[in-house]
């Protein structure tokens, strides 16, 4: 059997023909832009308004969880970084920001590049630096200085989908290792013990996106599960550093109550698992012409994976990870 069952990534999104070159793969696509994709004309003249980029990191430690993405949304930049406490159950720092696209945010068309947020004196920044990925915080509320190994290629699965409009390209990445420190509420928090993992996504979305979400990883295994704007097109394990697509997802969980434990499984059944929040941060932001409904539990993972290739069980046990539930008119 083949170690690395999933293709190695195209060198850009779209074929000569105008065709995007939809699957998942394995590897980095060089090339991120969507210039040749062929397109309605009323959708080439509104395709600036629909291009999302987002860049996303989590950080996950025994004691602690952070979060922190640079968003350009088309029209609006916007960010966040927030640092929960998962001893007292409850986010400790937390910020928030919108600004001009272009002027407050600039993302590399690049999976895992540069991309930066600056407002004020608040800063947010992804820089590329051979193998690794240095990001910064530097916030009234959360300062945060780290270096993120970048993985291999045969570790990053990269897809392509129609998604809700037009296309839409992701690269993700399993478990990295990392150093630096957090600061935060006169505490200083060391991120040698930590993991990354890392979201990097390109692509051209309707106005109404709505999506729900898991993700978790270790260094022996991790998941990557989507509900909505992408249908199964990202779905994947990652199992002893390999990525391997699965199934649907389905996600049970009370939407008024989203602390309850959620279920979530894939239609193939490579995945079972419960997710146990622990607390969550929210984010409800209504901007007249856009709106956002943001609600991501912190906790833990417990169940099963089982490789789509061999049956092989791999058992998951409080595995640390987040879930989602968002909406956006953007």
């Amino acid at each position: 059997m083949d170690p690395y069952p999933l293709p190695f990534a195209p060198q850009q999104l779209v074929h000569e023909r105008g065709i995007p070159a939809f699957g998942m793969y394995r590897g980095t696509i060089p090339d991120l832009s969507w210039r040749a994709l062929k397109a309605p004309l009323g959708k080439q003249l509104t395709r600036q308004l629909h291009h999302k980029r987002w860049q996303y990191a989590a950080i996950s430690h025994a004691d602690f969880f952070i979060g922190v993405a640079v968003i350009d949304t088309g029209w609006c930049g916007s960010a966040f970084a927030y640092l929960f406490d998962r001893k007292r159950g409850e986010v400790i720092a937390a910020f928030s920001d919108n600004g001009l696209p272009r002027l407050s945010t600039q993302i590399e068309d690049r999976g895992f590049g540069d991309a930066t947020f600056r407002r004020g004196k608040a800063c947010i920044a992804f820089r590329r630096a051979g193998q690794r990925l240095e990001l910064t915080v530097n916030t009234a509320a959360l300062t945060l200085a780290a270096h993120i190994s970048l993985p291999p290629e045969h570790a990053i699965m990269a897809a392509i989908a129609p998604a809700n409009w037009l296309a839409h390209a992701t690269h993700k990445s399993s478990a990295l290792t990392i150093s630096g420190f957090a600061e935060c509420s006169g505490r200083h928090l060391d991120l040698k013990d930590a993991c990354a993992s890392l979201d990097a996504s390109n692509g051209l979305l309707a106005r109404e996106t709505s999506w729900r979400w898991a993700s978790a990883h270790s260094t022996q295994l991790g998941f990557n599960l989507q509900q909505g704007y992408m249908g199964d097109a990202e779905n994947a394990v990652w199992l002893d550093g390999v990525p391997h697509r699965v199934g649907a997802a389905q996600f049970r969980f009370d939407a008024a109550n989203p602390l309850a434990p959620w279920h979530i499984s894939t239609d193939d059944g490579a995945v079972a698992l419960t997710f146990t929040p622990e607390g969550l941060r929210r984010d409800d932001k209504n901007l007249l012409i856009a709106s956002s409904r943001y609600v991501q539990p912190i906790g833990t993972f417990s169940g099963q994976l089982i490789h789509p290739h061999t049956a092989e069980h791999y058992p998951v046990s409080a595995l640390p990870g987040v879930t989602e539930d968002h909406h956006s008119r953007w």
